[in-house]
Parts: structure tokens; C-alpha cells; sequence
């Protein structure tokens, strides 16, 4: 096989199937019955149908649907028709969701029922064709969004596209819309080599084989879960089970006993959430906990016992738990440390198919994110000579083409010699494990010129307790902390003090906030001490990979 075969999505599958046939693929969590073999023929029917529907090499397919089989499924038939697919957050508005498909020019759009509700007659005009994920059915103008399911699948065995249109790795494999923290969404375009090659790469950061099974959580149109959590497992024969309901604790609790996972990949923000909502507390209850979790030898005893604890609750088989998308908190990270849960940090963007460095097993250290991934070459620009730190720009083969329909924003992004803008801030140590301070563009000069970023006093507040996460914002010249607090812990504690008096509990959260502010200015240079800690009464508003939107709270 040459090499102009090997790194395209087609190639993929097909090997798979071959090597893997008797594998279970993609399937619900706790079912078996849905083998690799099984998998290629469906998809060759699916890209029969979509060559009926009159899709050629190089249109554009979009993908609207939660997490499920069929969604990878919609996805290898997409490129096996020569297609390019354009995978949509199912949490974007309509109106993002217009804007993608009328930039795209999508012609077919695969979606589940769920969001086919949210679709407007807008939108439905826009598209050639409509087919339904659940079992592929074209859906006829006009159906009512009760009736989609009702559909007889539009599936033929005796149509079926043998082999793979022919694709190149240069060709485009999908076009990718950035949630962005900043308000402004693109089209990232990431051909076939740069997604299967990220795919293979991942390899030499953790391996896998045919016994692996991954339990996919986040969304697979996020090129994190794309690449890793179906490329990756698919190409190495594992499988992939998903949840027919969103992941909160009522579905993801049974689900992980069933499929006991050996591998997920989560953001930030869920493992946050487990640790300050059930774990800290069990530290803090008591003045007697509380003592000996200052005390770092017994933090570490009593990390490790809730560690193995989460470890049981996640199924007890779990060899490898990447976390990626944003900055894990520190305190969080320290837990999972010194608990020697089996986590990793990955780095990277959209924009780079996604994986750029990994801490993984030995090479895992507290606030790093690793070595550079095997092929990827790594440096900072703009280097600070005293600090040593600079804008992390990246080459290697799993580097965008660029942004779609614009050649201007692309140029903007890379280097005169071919080197990628991350955006973000970093630094090495002398083992040359990267560390990230913040990105370029939240950074917020002080002063007298100092750099501040905001993410570095954002994980010192996040330490502190009863807060559940924070933003920190320059207004008037003021450096402000907005506090998002654990208001049941909050009431949980002081209900101790004076019994039912809510009014008693929103007086102690302005000396909470009083606090932190103490505490947190005692551990920062004096240029990055906040004026002012204001309370955030509901959660931040995220985009759909749970990074706080920056943008609404300039």
C-alpha cells in the first residue's frame, strides 16, 4: 500500500474491516452486536445513497446530531463518497446553524430527530436533502418532527458502493466550525492526512488494541472526540459506546458499570465538577479533616483512598483518562496526581487536528502538558529572554489547510516561514516539558506594560474553598474576579452556625468573597492582586466544549 492510500479516512476503514472484522465497533453502552464487518458494509450503503441523492467528490455533507453509532457512521460514509463532511456542535443556536450551512454550502445534512425539531423552514431550504441518523431515511419536505421515526429507512442491500470514490490526502475530510471563546466561529479545514495521521501518531502517546473500550461523552463534532475517541480507537480495531442520553450521573453512572471503559477522553470542567461537588467536601466537613488535609502527607493518603474510590465508580478498568480542551484546575490536577488516577493532558486545537504534546504515564507533571507528539515540531515565538516565554507556533503534518473561504484570516494565522499561531502563550523547562500560561488574546496588560493572564489567578482562586470556578476581567482599568461559589456547600457549612437563614448565608458570601480575595492577592505579584471579587450568582455560560465565554463578560 503506498502512502498516497494510507493516510485517507477510507483507507482506515478499510483496513479495519479487514484486520478487525469479528471487532465490536460503534455501538450503545452495553451491547456487543455490532461488529466492524458489519460497520464497512453499512457505510457503503450509506454513501450509495448519498451518490443517489447526487453528493460527488468534494461536496459538502453536514452532520447535526448527538452522540450515537450512526454518527460515525454518517461521518466513514461521508468520505467514502468522496465527500467532505461538516460535523455541527449540536449545542449551536438555529441561527449558528444556518450560518454554517449557507458558508459551507452543505447540499445533504444528516441529523438526528431531536435537533430536526429545531430546524426552520430557513434552514430546510437551504439543503438538497435531509436524511434521518437514527436509520437513514430521507425525510420528505414537510414531515413533522413526530413523524421522522415513522420513516422507513432508505437503505438498499442491493445498493452498495464497493469501493471508496478516489480520495487523496490532500483532499479536504471536514470542515470544522470552532465554538471559539471569543464570539467569532470558523471553518477549519483539516484534510485527510491531517486527521488520519494525528490518528496513528496518538499511538506513540498511548497505545491501544482490539480490547480497548472507549466511552465517548464529549461531542463528536469537537475534532478532540472526532479524531481521538473514533478515528483513533476505530483504526486500531477497538470500540466505542455510546450513551442514548445526555451524561449526567443518572446515565453515566449505569453506563460506565456496563462497559466498564478503558479508555475516555473528558474536558476540564467534568472532572472539576466531580472533585469540588464530591470529593473536597468530604475534606472540609470537619475541622479534624480539614487539619489533616493541610497536611501534605496526609492529603496524599487521603487522595489516594477517594482516588481509588473514583477509579471503582469509572468501572475499575480505566487505563487511560485524557483530559483536553481547556486548563485543568491545579488542585484538581493534584488530586489526580497524588490519588494515581490514570490521567493524561493532552494540548492542541481545532486547527491542528487536534493534538499537538501529551503528558501521558511517566511523562505526566503537575501544570505540564507534556512533550511535543512524535512528527510535531514545537517552538515559541517572540521568546521572552528573562522569562523565556512566547507564542507556541507548530508544524507538522496535522496542520490545517487553512480557514475556509478565508485566505486572509489563514495568513493571518501562520508565519512567514510556514509555522502555525497557537495564539497561546508557553514556556519549557529543561526537560522540555511545555507549560501554558493563558492565551495571547485574553492577556491583559497592566499598568506599568506587565503581562497579566488571567487563567494564572483564575487557578489560584479555583483552589480556594467553596468556589466553584471564576473569571477574571479587567474593567476600568480594575483587574475584577467574578466568583462563581458552591452555594449548597456554602449552606451546607454555615447551617451549622445558625440554622435556615438565608439571608445569614448571603451575608457570609460577601465575606467569603472577602476572603478569597485576601488569600488569593497573598499569592500573587504585586501587578496581578485583584481590586475587586464580585459574586457570579448563576454558572458562566460555556460554549458546547465547556470553555467559559469570555466575550459576554468583557
Amino acid at each position: 500500500m503506498t502512502n498516497k492510500v494510507k493516510y485517507t479516512i477510507p483507507s482506515i476503514l478499510q483496513e479495519s474491516v479487514k484486520k478487525f472484522a469479528d471487532n465490536t465497533s460503534l455501538v450503545y453502552a452495553g451491547e456487543t452486536d455490532y461488529t466492524y464487518r458489519q460497520m464497512g458494509n453499512d457505510v457503503k450503503k450509506i454513501a450509495a445513497l448519498l451518490k443517489k441523492l447526487g453528493i460527488k467528490k468534494a461536496d459538502n455533507v453536514a452532520i447535526l446530531s448527538t452522540n450515537m453509532p450512526n454518527w460515525g457512521l454518517a461521518f466513514f460514509s461521508i468520505s467514502w463518497a468522496g465527500a467532505t463532511a461538516v460535523p455541527i456542535l449540536p449545542d449551536f443556536h438555529i441561527n449558528e446553524v444556518k450560518t454554517i450551512l449557507k458558508h459551507s454550502e452543505s447540499k445533504v445534512l444528516f441529523v438526528s430527530k431531536l435537533l430536526y425539531q429545531h430546524l426552520d423552514e430557513e434552514a430546510i431550504q437551504m439543503l438538497e436533502h435531509i436524511i434521518l441518523v437514527e436509520n437513514f431515511a430521507v425525510i420528505p419536505a414537510g414531515t413533522p418532527a413526530n413523524e421522522v421515526l415513522k420513516l422507513d429507512s432508505s437503505l438498499s442491500d442491493s445498493e452498495i458502493q464497493t469501493e471508496p470514490a478516489h480520495v487523496v490526502e490532500s483532499d479536504l475530510a471536514s470542515i470544522i466550525y470552532t465554538s471559539g471563546t471569543t464570539g467569532t466561529s470558523k471553518g477549519v479545514m483539516l484534510t485527510h492526512k491531517n486527521l488520519t495521521w494525528t490518528a496513528e501518531k496518538s499511538f506513540t502517546l498511548q497505545q491501544i488494541d482490539g480490547n480497548d473500550r472507549f466511552l465517548s461523552v464529549l461531542p463528536l463534532s469537537h475534532t478532540l472526540e472526532n479524531t481521538l475517541c473514533l478515528l483513533f480507537p476505530v483504526k486500531f480495531g477497538a470500540s466505542v459506546h455510546y450513551l442514548r442520553k445526555p451524561p449526567v450521573a443518572s446515565v453515566l453512572l449505569p453506563a460506565l458499570k456496563k462497559v466498564k471503559p478503558t479508555m475516555m477522553l473528558v474536558v476540564p470542567l467534568i472532572i472539576e465538577k466531580v472533585f469540588k461537588s464530591k470529593i473536597l467536601p468530604k475534606f472540609q466537613k470537619s475541622p479534624v479533616t480539614r487539619l489533616l488535609y493541610s497536611l501534605p502527607p496526609f492529603r496524599k493518603v487521603l487522595h489516594r483512598v477517594a482516588a481509588k474510590k473514583l477509579y471503582q465508580t469509572f468501572g475499575g478498568e480505566l487505563r487511560f483518562f485524557g483530559i483536553g480542551g481547556a486548563k485543568l484546575d491545579s488542585a484538581v490536577e493534584q488530586f489526580l496526581y497524588e490519588g494515581k488516577f490514570p490521567y493524561a493532558i493532552g494540548y492542541g486545537l481545532t486547527e491542528t487536528s487536534p493534538l499537538l504534546a501529551g503528558a501521558v504515564g511517566k511523562n505526566v507533571r503537575i501544570g505540564s502538558t507534556g512533550l511535543a507528539m512524535d512528527g510535531v515540531k514545537l517552538r515559541l515565538g517572540d521568546a521572552d529572554l528573562k522569562t523565556g516565554e512566547g507564542e507556541i507556533q507548530a508544524k507538522g503534518e496535522n496542520v490545517m489547510r487553512g480557514y475556509y473561504k478565508s485566505p486572509e484570516l489563514t495568513q493571518e494565522v501562520f508565519t512567514k516561514d510556514g509555522w502555525f499561531k497557537t495564539g497561546d502563550k508557553g514556556w519549557y523547562d529543561k526537560e522540555n516539558f511545555l507549560y501554558i500560561k493563558g492565551r495571547i488574546k485574553t492577556m491583559i496588560v497592566g499598568a506599568s506594560g506587565e503581562n497579566i493572564y488571567p487563567e494564572e489567578i483564575e487557578s489560584v482562586i479555583n483552589k480556594m474553598r467553596f468556589v466553584l470556578e471564576s473569571l477574571v476581567v479587567e474593567k476600568k482599568g480594575k483587574l475584577v474576579a467574578m466568583v462563581h461559589l458552591n452555594m449548597d456547600e456554602v449552606e451546607q457549612h454555615f447551617k451549622y452556625l445558625k440554622e435556615g437563614a438565608h439571608q445569614y448565608i448571603s451575608e457570609k458570601s460577601d465575606d467569603i468573597l472577602a476572603e478569597i480575595q485576601r488569600k488569593v492577592n497573598a499569592q500573587l505579584n504585586k501587578f496581578s492582586r485583584l481590586q475587586v471579587v464580585v459574586l457570579q450568582p448563576t454558572p458562566f455560560e460555556k460554549t458546547p466544549t465547556k470553555k467559559i465565554k469570555r466575550f459576554l463578560y468583557a
